[in-house]
């Protein structure tokens, strides 16, 4: 194999072309698993015999316990090395992804979830970063266009190939399918990037800022998973969770602001820019990933939609996404990246109103339209308020800001896609109520009567038309409040000033 490697971490020829290929799976990989469970979720739920609003869980732990470990990037890459770090992240993600494949019970599964999370954390801007240095700066375009890409394929093809596999083989599968690649990209990384890591040195962790961080955010999640199934603060538990939160957030709060070195940078709030983009882009991504968790479990549980059929309608996202994504960079370095940002959390509200109208007898391009629609504002939403949050900080603070802003887009989508599910819930059984107090039933069941159905068919057959509309007028409320909040998110961007200049290429995602 011709190639070689350069002083500076760069490579030539075919070793180049590979060790490519290798960190663009891996990214690939890591994101695929954030979708490819969705619409999985009824399968998985219907196999290890829990409710299907259990089932969110399966999604939400990957989520946070990714979104903790992205800040230790900086400080494992330091430690042990940017290669070593991603080989064996590579090697545990594979490793618990046998064990999501292999579990029995819920508990095992969300365990094994969180490993996931936790080994997959710093794949994605490891892969980034050793990305930008076989390239070298003279093509950190096609770098980054590499990463993109393998970005933006990723949430499309999780819910296909979620759905194919759980209709046509076992749920198991969707996590098994990850070890030979796993595997293969292990391997790589030891041959062909072997050789291109940067001396490591003896850092300093933030222990303590980490055990608080992982309590406090694991103290809120569980609140927001548990608090639907028992009543919110009439248990115990939750109140108990909701007083260690409170606390251990603002002790951690406290500690990060005077710690030398923190696992997470909080001093970069003190820029005007950085904050009102990252809180707009926080907010809006929790009304955007409340939509990829609800929409499947409503295709699937109501309209009779299998897995697969639910995972091509949810992945027309990303089609209007890859399209435009090269083009709004472009447009960033022209426009004012306030008013693109602008256009996109008002277009994902356009779009939140477009699903407003969906009824129990839409058909799939009704569905599927809207998701076309979404992809090609997604690319709006995303890239100007990532270059509006880092052109607001100081160059030296780029790496920070970035982690700062991937953690909290992370949470906000774990908490917002466990609110949006107790909404859901919440406004199904009131919607129930309501069409149960005004239904005329006799009326129904002579009609039905008529036709030559039996008693306990017509009363079965009118629990299961109550439940499917009360499910669809709950999904229009989820709907309406979420194009509120992405109209309040399109407003807070207004409180950034316009940053001087873009960020470099590589900090931007």
């Amino acid at each position: 194999m011709t190639g070689t490697a350069q002083g500076d971490g760069r490579l030539t020829g075919g070793k180049l072309v590979l060790a490519a290929i290798v960190l663009g799976i891996a990214n690939f990989m890591v994101v695929l698993d954030t979708t490819i469970a969705n619409v999985s979720v009824s399968h998985i739920s219907g196999s290890l015999g829990i409710a299907p609003s259990q089932g969110i869980w399966i999604i939400t732990s990957y989520a946070v316990a990714e979104a903790i470990c992205v800040p230790l990037t900086g400080w494992l890459a330091q430690r042990f090395g940017a290669v070593r770090t991603f080989m064996w992240g590579m090697i545990g993600f594979t490793a618990f992804s046998i064990l999501c494949g292999s579990s029995t019970s819920l508990a095992m599964l969300i365990a094994a979830r969180i490993g996931q999370g936790i080994c997959g954390g710093p794949l994605m801007p490891l892969s980034q970063t050793l990305l930008m240095r076989i390239f070298g700066r003279g093509k950190s375009g096609t770098a980054m266009g590499i990463w993109s890409a393998t970005t933006v394929i990723g949430p499309i093809m999780g819910p296909i190939l979620g759905g194919i596999i759980s209709d046509n083989a076992v749920w198991n599968w969707i996590f098994f399918i990850n070890v030979p690649v796993g595997l293969f990209v292990a391997f790589g990384a030891t041959r062909f990037l072997r050789g291109i890591d940067l001396p490591t040195s003896k850092v300093r962790l933030d222990v303590i800022g980490l055990i608080m961080l992982i309590i406090w955010v694991g103290s809120l999640q569980l609140i927001l998973d548990l608090g639907r199934e028992h009543d919110w603060f009439e248990y115990d538990l939750i109140v108990g969770l909701a007083i260690v939160a409170v606390v251990v957030f603002t002790m951690f709060v406290a500690w990060e602001l005077t710690e030398s070195q923190p696992v997470v940078n909080l001093r970069i709030f003190r820029y005007r820019g950085f904050t009102a983009a990252v809180m707009a882009q926080s907010i809006g991504f929790a009304a955007f990933f409340a939509a990829i968790i609800i929409i499947p479990q409503w295709l699937q549980q109501s309209l009779g939609y299998t897995a697969t059929w639910a995972g091509y309608a949810m992945a027309f996202v990303g089609v209007g996404t890859f399209i435009m994504s090269p083009v709004v960079a472009k447009m960033t370095q022209r426009r004012d990246a306030r008013m693109l940002a602008s256009v996109g959390l008002l277009g994902l509200g356009f779009v939140a109103l477009m699903r407003v109208g969906w009824t129990s007898g839409a058909d799939f391009w009704t569905l599927a339209t809207p998701q076309i629609v979404q992809g090609f504002f997604t690319a709006f939403f995303f890239i100007p308020l990532a270059t509006l949050a880092l052109g607001s900080v100081k160059p030296q603070e780029i790496a920070s800001a970035a982690g700062l802003m991937t953690f909290l887009r992370t949470i906000g989508g774990a908490f917002g896609g466990s609110i949006g599910a107790t909404i859901w819930d919440d406004q199904a059984v009131v919607a129930r109520s309501e069409i149960v107090g005004k239904l005329n039933s006799l009326a129904i069941e002579e009609q039905m009567r008529q036709t030559g159905m039996s008693m306990d068919q017509i009363r079965g057959s009118i629990v299961r038309i109550v439940d499917q509309e009360a499910l669809a007028l709950s999904t229009n409320h989820v709907f309406l409040l979420s194009a509120i909040v992405f109209a309040t998110a399109a407003a807070i961007v207004w409180l950034a000033p316009r940053p001087a200049a873009a960020p470099s290429a590589g900090a931007a995602h």
